[in-house]
């Protein structure tokens, strides 16, 4: 059975730094793709960054605007995505979600495109 597991979250004033992290088991996502979205009340859940096989960097939304960093570890099968100079409008339920397949760059912003979720994680920023 295939589990993603978030951890990490929490309530952090505005303009400080918070780390994710999501850890995979029951299978390698090592040649698939790996993200983090995001869920604020009342909107569509959003991408924020994607790993997928192959590439050298990950793939940022264009919000995340070089303040929030992702990171993989495919030896320990975990993503992490660390929050800085965080704003209130980061408010959100963070998930992770993996694919099996690489994702073609068209379908890496797709919530329907990846087979696996995790339960999420809540991040409160404070004003």
């Amino acid at each position: 059975q295939v589990q993603l597991v978030e951890s990490g979250g929490g309530l952090v004033q505005a303009g400080g730094s918070l780390r994710l992290s999501c850890a995979a088991s029951g299978r390698t996502f090592s040649r698939g793709t790996m993200g983090w979205f995001r869920q604020a009340p009342g909107k569509e859940r959003e991408i924020v960054a994607a790993f997928r096989y192959g590439d050298s960097n990950p793939y940022y939304a264009d919000f995340v605007k070089g303040r929030h960093t992702a990171s993989r570890d495919n030896a320990k099968n975990t993503v992490s995505l660390q929050l800085n100079n965080v704003k209130v409008e980061d408010t959100a339920t963070y998930y992770c979600a993996a694919s099996s397949g690489r994702l073609i760059t068209s379908r890496l912003s797709a919530a329907e495109s990846y087979d696996y979720w995790g339960q999420g994680t809540q991040v409160t920023v404070s004003s």
